[in-house]
């Protein structure tokens, strides 16, 4: 039996054992930028004027990576905050009392929040035999209240990416908007053949985390949108701060997010996210070929998430062993490749698979 360290339950996590996580390790220049602007608030702008030129250029970076050479939008405390807003927009701008937004049933959880704080309807339609939105079931459930249509570039559970460009003439049809949640993949996606952001398509707004693939500190999410009346729809006044709008969910806002996402970038665009991509996608090649080579079913990983169907003791085993894995809400071993995770913690992975099912 594999000796599992005993942790003080005071200190955090360490990664070497984490492989279900969306997030990962801060490169060291987001830490340190972290660190120092841990005190400074965005969300008072006159009063912290580095943070807020920072965050503007944080924007103008995350937007450069999403194909929009002039985007609009904030540094959100991540995909959450970012998902409600896309929704929150949508909804106040729409020309009916009624709205409805539109999701595959893939979409994260944050759409529910969304739909049940903004008191909007929200209509989930199944996604095809590969997991991805099904764009006929999208039109069918669309109709004029509709106030947005939604893609996912980068599922939760599969890694899997929706057929964006379809689905933004579904959303012209009815005169919605349409919004791409690339929470997770939009730092892996540049590196792909896939049609999935402003560029590709008639996206109005899109999430994008630098604080997952990104290596950025927590919390650093990003919320982009294609023009200002979108910021300008979420607006509320902030009569007691020399700034008299803001547009994020939150007021107070930590500039450690905002520096980090900055610093991470210029630390690693492209050339770092680039090798990290196809490190994270050969690595996850490697472990669905070596689980599939065991015998069990595993759904072949499109970006670097593997999803394999072990049996519900030996998964509880691993978990034993100390290893920090989730599962599907189908119940599948559900393992996210991001950055902090190398071949050889994989390797001591399968062989505690090998191990344990004896």
């Amino acid at each position: 039996m594999t000796e599992v360290p005993v942790r003080d339950p005071r200190d955090p996590e360490s990664f070497d054992r984490i492989l279900s996580s969306m997030c990962t390790e801060p490169h060291p220049a987001a830490r340190a930028a972290a660190e120092r602007f841990l005190a400074s608030n965005p969300g008072d702008p006159e009063t912290f004027q580095s943070i807020a030129a920072i965050e503007a250029e944080t924007v103008a970076a995350l937007g450069e990576i999403t194909g929009l050479a002039d985007p609009e939008g904030f540094v959100a405390t991540g995909g959450t905050e970012a998902n409600i807003q896309a929704v929150h927009a949508a909804r106040n701008r729409a020309a009916t009392d009624d709205p409805n937004v539109v999701v595959p049933e893939s979409a994260h959880f944050s759409f529910r929040k969304a739909a049940d704080l903004l008191g909007v309807e929200l209509r989930s339609v199944p996604t095809d035999a590969d997991g991805r939105a099904d764009v006929a079931a999208t039109s069918a459930a669309a109709d004029g209240e509709t106030a947005l249509i939604v893609g996912v570039a980068g599922t939760t559970e599969y890694g899997r990416v929706d057929p964006i460009p379809a689905l933004a003439d579904v959303a012209a049809d009815v005169d919605a908007r349409l919004h791409v949640d690339a929470a997770w993949g939009g730092f892996l996606l540049p590196f792909t053949d896939h049609e999935w952001h402003f560029g590709h398509a008639a996206v109005d707004t899109l999430t994008i985390d630098p604080h997952k693939v990104g290596r950025a500190a927590i919390p650093s999410g990003g919320f982009l949108a294609r023009d200002r009346e979108t910021l300008d729809a979420l607006a509320v006044d902030t009569p007691y701060l020399e700034s008299r709008g803001q547009a994020t969910l939150v007021g107070t806002r930590s500039g450690a997010g905002v520096a980090s996402a900055k610093a991470a970038f210029e630390a690693l665009w492209p050339d770092g996210y680039r090798e990290t991509a196809a490190r994270a996608g050969d690595n996850a090649a490697w472990l669905a070929g070596a689980l599939g080579d065991r015998g069990f079913d595993v759904v072949e990983p499109e970006l670097p998430l593997v999803a394999a169907d072990l049996p519900e003791s030996l998964f509880d085993a691993l978990r034993e062993e100390g290893w920090r894995i989730a599962r599907t809400s189908t119940d599948e071993l559900r393992v996210v490749c991001n950055p902090h995770v190398t071949r050889e913690m994989l390797e001591s992975f399968v062989a505690d698979v090998d191990r344990l099912r004896e």
